[in-house]
């Protein structure tokens, strides 16, 4: 049985990503909880009605959002016809990540899914900033949808690498059970500025994911760019790809990737799934 957390504050962004997790985990036992936090300090006066809640202490906090909350379950629950498949709403009304952590650590969380608006509507960086704390501050395996995502079975998974990390085999649980239950490939895509040969400690890293993957379907890629964006969008481009896998732990793509300022319009920002892994 697996356990979804699934944050929403009941935008379409949010319903894709809903959407997307239960064909995702279509044929997957699973219980999955849709958290709604109000955030206290997005409360506008002007705009919106408020009451004193006992939980925060001498703050003004939005009205309680639990009908919509529970509107959004009941129209969840039609959307599958897996009776494996069990739901919950939970209203908080403390701060974002800290209500992610709490019921990542009270519901043993597997795996959380988040929707973001992609990289061609934001003007910090590639995802949103309530995303970005989750996937950096949380530790959990973490599905980013965009927005214009729509959900096809992952056979083909990106793996973006500099071969400058090693990946401890826990890191890659996550994505290695992905690989059994999808039956999916692996493409390891390694970018270097230069043309050159692997340091002995990229060999030792590549030769590492060569062994964990021994068993799976998986190829290496290689490719010489300045850019790494532009190296992946010229991958994808040419490449049938579902979903781009990445290591949290490895800052130097990660940050480049996900939390670069973006002025152009990036299409796979737009279109594919990111799966984030933790230790």
């Amino acid at each position: 049985m697996k356990n979804i957390l699934i944050p929403t504050d009941f935008s379409k962004n949010a319903q894709n990503a809903i959407r997307y997790a239960l064909s995702f985990f279509e044929d997957t036992p699973a219980n999955f909880f849709l958290l709604h936090v109000s955030l206290v300090e997005e409360l506008n006066e002007e705009e919106c009605f408020y009451k004193y809640s006992e939980t925060v202490t001498d703050q003004k906090v939005i009205y309680d959002p639990s009908e919509t909350l529970t509107a959004e379950l009941r129209k969840v629950q039609k959307l599958t016809a897996n009776t494996r498949h069990h739901f919950y709403a939970i209203h908080e009304y403390i701060h974002f990540v800290e209500a992610i952590r709490k019921h990542v650590d009270e519901k043993k969380i597997d795996y959380i899914v988040m929707g973001t608006k992609g990289a061609s509507q934001l003007n910090a960086s590639t995802i949103g900033s309530h995303t970005g704390e989750v996937i950096t501050r949380v530790k959990c395996p973490v599905l980013v949808i965009p927005e214009q995502a729509r959900y096809t079975p992952p056979k083909n998974i990106l793996f973006p690498t500099d071969f400058n990390m090693y990946y401890k085999s826990r890191i890659l649980k996550t994505l290695s059970e992905i690989l059994r239950v999808k039956e999916a490939a692996l493409r390891v895509l390694y970018v270097s500025k230069k043309v050159h040969e692997l340091s002995s400690l990229q060999q030792k890293n590549r030769n590492f994911l060569q062994e964990h993957f021994e068993n799976k379907p998986h190829h290496f890629y290689y490719i010489t760019d300045l850019n790494i964006d532009n190296a992946i969008e010229s991958f994808v481009a040419k490449n049938d790809t579902d979903m781009i896998a990445m290591v949290a732990k490895n800052l130097n793509f990660f940050q480049r990737i996900l939390f670069r300022p973006t002025v152009e319009k990036i299409s796979y920002h737009t279109k594919i799934p990111f799966l984030v892994l933790h230790e």
